[in-house]
């Protein structure tokens, strides 16, 4: 029963992960739109603050790297479950094993 609400606690943690990185890709959409903006803005005859527009276009040029991080994100949650579930795996198979051995020692006496 141990392994069962374990289990579940994993696969809650693991959702509300995903669902915090799906969040926080959202802001980082909305953001990067806004850096966007600010930069083509930028090219208008106003004046701007050097240091804003610098901010701006480093923020659109981070967007890319953003969007490859979060991936990879995603590729190492599938990993983590993979690897999740072959320790659980594991797991089960030495239980099995040792109720074996004490079988093997039952039928040698």
């Amino acid at each position: 029963m141990a392994s069962a609400s374990s289990t579940s606690a994993r696969t809650l943690f693991v959702d509300s992960k995903l669902r915090l990185a799906d969040r926080v890709q959202v802001n980082v959409n909305n953001i990067a739109s806004v850096a966007r903006q600010i930069n083509r803005g930028s090219k208008s005859s106003e004046v701007k603050s050097p240091t804003l527009m610098h901010t701006a276009k480093n923020m659109a040029l981070q967007e890319h790297a953003m969007e490859n991080t979060e991936e990879n994100l995603k590729k190492l949650q599938q990993s983590m479950a993979q690897l999740n579930q072959q320790f659980e795996s594991i797991q089960r198979n030495a239980m099995l094993l040792d109720e074996v051995k004490e079988q093997v020692r039952a039928m040698q006496r």
